[in-house]
């Protein structure tokens, strides 16, 4: 089972795909938002093409597990996505996930200039990441 994750940003969506056992996440694009409308349909588009079964959008909660302004955002985001394919489309707390992307890629060795670039894709890794963690059935 392929999944799709979306780290749902107010300029850029980061994109990561899970191998087909569902075990691995890799990232795969960032896109540039345009409207919710058209991100939306350009996300179903890729999700397709990548042969994937379910997506996953990546959702900011609060301390009271209420999401925050842009998780809400990631919401109506993920209504969009849902009128625009057939996939099912979840939820997924992404808890800190940029900040867990900006710590890999300090672990990796990459020097502060390519760290200085948009951290998106690395962020739908992290999320995805933690969903098939959460979710090894997924894979079989």
């Amino acid at each position: 089972m392929r999944i799709l994750a979306v780290d749902h940003g107010e300029k850029r969506i980061g994109l990561a795909i899970s191998d087909p056992t569902g075990t691995i996440a890799n990232p795969l694009a960032v896109i540039e938002h345009v409207s919710r409308p058209i991100d939306a349909a350009q996300v179903a588009e890729i999700a397709a093409g990548q042969g994937a079964d379910l997506i996953v959008v990546g959702q900011s909660l609060d301390d009271d597990n209420k999401p925050t302004f842009e998780g809400r955002r990631a919401g109506r985001f993920a209504a969009s996505l849902r009128q625009q394919t057939g996939l099912p489309v979840e939820l997924w707390d992404e808890d800190l996930s940029t900040q867990a992307a900006r710590s890999a890629r300090l672990a990796l060795g990459v020097s502060r200039k390519k760290r200085a670039g948009h951290l998106d894709e690395l962020a739908a890794t992290v999320i995805l990441q933690s969903y098939l963690d959460a979710h090894p059935h997924h894979g079989q």
